[in-house]
């Protein structure tokens, strides 16, 4: 179903809002969907599990040492690059 954000409710934009995390705006068109997640056997998932781990032991592996404040600052500037207006707390 899709919604022109000027068209809800007051409720229904502050629920929006409190999902993304942020204002919606007038001019904004919203999309909302389900879905169903895929069924997965209990083997399939710890299969998926592993691979990951796996995966991520090599990406570990190739990884630069560095700093703790190197480290915030790059989460740091994830974050903003999605909330623009976000300052971390000292």
């Amino acid at each position: 179903m899709i919604h022109k954000a000027k068209d809800l409710s007051p409720e229904q934009k502050v629920a929006i809002e409190s999902l993304l995390g942020r204002r919606v705006l007038d001019g904004e068109t919203i999309s909302v969907r389900t879905v169903e997640p895929p069924s997965l056997s209990d083997q399939q998932k710890r299969e998926l599990a592993e691979e990951l781990r796996k995966y991520f032991a090599e990406i570990d592996a190739r990884r630069q040492p560095g700093s703790a404040e190197e480290a915030e600052d790059v989460l740091t500037e994830a974050i903003r690059s999605t909330r623009p207006g976000y300052r971390p707390h000292p």
